[in-house]
């Protein structure tokens, strides 16, 4: 049942139309992921659906008493507020509900969300912490349809985790704009995609919406392949300079410019770049034991590295933690309390904050990318700053615009372009990920595949850290960093074999201790019980069955592409038979690490 509807909306801003009588419904309880390049209307369209903005045409019907709670990217605050009233605002009206109560709900969802001093003045706090104090007030009021832009940015993984959760058990309908792919994967069960002023809609989370849309762009193709060769026909006669004379001439040349305008862009035009970057000598960036602190507390302790050419680091850590101090470090921004920084000759760094302000407001786009180079070497290609902005998804018209009509994420996308049009061979990234878009994210990712030179990276976004990490930084309490071999996915790892680990470590003596002494590498005997046997025999039937099961419900899917509410249970179904798979791999890489520690044993 719809809650609210969306009927033949426009919105215009200057001259630029951003949504051209878009029709859309939105169902109880529906979980809705909204994406499109920065800059497309996707911001637009929640301030619209929450009552922020009015349409320039068509209607917008809301269920009557619907409640609707709005996380914007920037919410305003009351600056004398302290952090555990303005998480509370307008809750305590909520009939029924004791104070005390609704304090520890909120204390609780603040802590969740790293937030612990609730006495702290709104106007002390950070962007960051701001935006997370609002997260936690649009959590506490009760909500019918919930609308959150960008609720991942200023969250760390951990923060993440829990708010995944939490709206995987939210009842009531959400609708989203994020760039954190995994998090529409485990929230979304419809993507929703903003593109050239219209609305396409995709049941399913982000997986499906990638394989639906890539469906959707080759048959665009096989029309206008239809369309060519009546195109030419058309092209040739136009060409000959005919002139509207009679009616059918007329409907001739209308015909023609019909076929040019619906003409499909793919989404995927120029996304692919050369890496460019200068020389990189054999002497990078060297931190020898390293300490700092911020006030009384210690955010690096005796830290040493030499940073490899072609290093791929990726910073993870609590917020606040000193992954940013580290960045600034490294840039030569802060001198640490102790130890040495050395920065080799050739270096040449490209440092993007985690906020692009400051920027030139009266300035033209192209004159902006400019002002570091008219053209970049790319490898063996000489690209200009039009073609560069091309490629970051600034079409040619737009580049003449100032940058005081660009969105902030447009913004971010331009300050992006313009630190590696300088064609750094050191990147450090703080943050990235932040007001970027998804397909923006794409384009930066497959450059790094190219680029030649290091790359540091603090980032939030899980997906992003598994596509360019080899390595990543661990920052734990005391100023202690530890470092582990391999992407985001492979540290979540090692970090719950550790978790494990200490669990065993810290239980009080039992009988039977064969697994532990496994993990402490004692030399008493190992083996199978009964029923780990059993489960070693059986376990590759079952994964396969599963296999098998998932290849039939995938097919089962694509025939009930027009079936919503199918279409829905059969997702819902994929999503525990992928968790139940996965499970399985788990389970199936212990007892075949055990296997192999008992062959090892019986070779002694």
């Amino acid at each position: 049942m719809n809650i609210l509807v969306i009927d033949n909306v426009s919105k215009t801003y200057g001259d630029k139309v951003l949504l051209q009588e878009i029709c859309l419904g939105i169902d109880e309880g529906e979980k809705i992921g909204l994406l499109g390049i920065n800059g497309s209307g996707k911001s637009t369209l929640l301030k619209l659906i929450a009552g922020m903005e009015e349409p320039d045409q068509g209607q917008i019907v809301r269920n009557r008493h619907l409640r609707i709670e709005y996380l914007p990217q920037n919410p305003p605050f009351d600056p004398e507020a302290i952090v555990l009233d303005a998480a509370l605002n307008g809750v305590s009206r909520i009939e029924g509900m004791d104070t005390w109560i609704l304090e520890s709900d909120a204390k609780g969802i603040l802590t969740r969300l790293g937030m612990q001093d609730f006495e702290a003045r709104m106007s002390q706090l950070s962007g960051g912490q701001r935006k997370r104090v609002a997260m936690a007030a649009a959590l506490m009021n009760p909500a019918d349809l919930l609308i959150l832009d960008e609720p991942t940015n200023h969250l760390d993984n951990q923060a993440i985790d829990w708010l995944e959760k939490y709206l995987q058990r939210f009842k009531g309908a959400l609708l989203m704009v994020t760039h954190d792919r995994y998090f529409l994967e485990r929230v979304s069960k419809r993507i929703i995609e903003v593109e050239r002023g219209h609305l396409y809609s995709y049941p399913g989370n982000y997986s499906i919406y990638l394989e639906r849309k890539l469906e959707r762009e080759e048959k665009e193709v096989a029309q206008a392949n239809k369309k060519q060769v009546l195109l030419r026909k058309e092209l040739a006669w136009i060409r000959k300079g005919a002139r509207a004379r009679s009616t059918k001439q007329k409907a001739r040349i209308e015909r023609y410019e019909k076929l040019e305008e619906d003409k499909p862009r793919s989404s995927g035009e120029n996304l692919q770049i050369s890496s460019a970057a200068s020389r990189l000598g054999k002497k990078t960036i060297i931190l020898e034991d390293i300490s700092h602190s911020y006030q009384t507390e210690k955010l690096i302790e005796g830290y040493s590295c030499i940073l490899a050419r072609d290093e791929r680091l990726g910073l993870v850590g609590p917020n606040g933690i000193g992954k940013s101090t580290l960045l600034r470090i490294m840039n030569g921004e802060i001198i640490p309390n102790q130890g040495n920084v050395e920065i080799g000759s050739t270096v040449k760094i490209g440092y993007f904050p985690q906020e692009s302000t400051g920027l030139p407001d009266e300035m033209r786009v192209i004159d902006y990318i400019r002002e570091v180079g008219e053209y970049l070497q790319a490898g063996k290609k000489l690209l200009s700053a039009s073609q560069m902005l091309e490629t970051f998804l600034f079409s040619p018209a737009s580049q003449w615009t100032s940058l005081q009509k660009l969105s902030g994420g447009e913004k971010r996308r331009l300050h992006l372009l313009r630190i590696l049009m300088g064609a750094p061979n050191v990147l450090l990234l703080d943050e990235p990920g932040n007001d970027l878009d998804i397909e923006t994210l794409t384009i930066l990712e497959d450059y790094l595949d190219d680029f030649p030179g290091a790359v540091v990276a603090v980032s939030h976004d899980r997906y992003f850290l598994d596509r360019i990490s080899e390595k990543i930084l661990a920052f734990e309490d005391g100023g202690k960093l530890v470092e582990y071999p391999g992407n985001y996915s492979d540290y979540l790892l090692y970090s719950a074999g550790k978790q494990e680990n200490k669990y065993y470590q810290n239980r009080d003596p039992q009988p039977d201790r064969k697994k532990n002494d496994r993990e402490e590498g004692k030399s008493k005997l190992i083996r199978f019980s009964f029923k780990e046997q059993k489960e070693f025999e059986e376990i590759d039937d079952k994964i396969a069955a599963v296999e098998d099961e998932l290849k039939e419900l995938t097919a089962r899917i694509n025939q009930a592409a027009s079936d919503y509410q199918l279409l829905e249970k059969l997702t819902i179904i994929r999503q525990e038979l992928v968790k139940r798979q996965d499970d399985l791999l788990e389970r199936w890489t212990y007892l075949n690490e055990m296997a192999e520690d008992i062959d090892k044993q019986r070779n002694q």
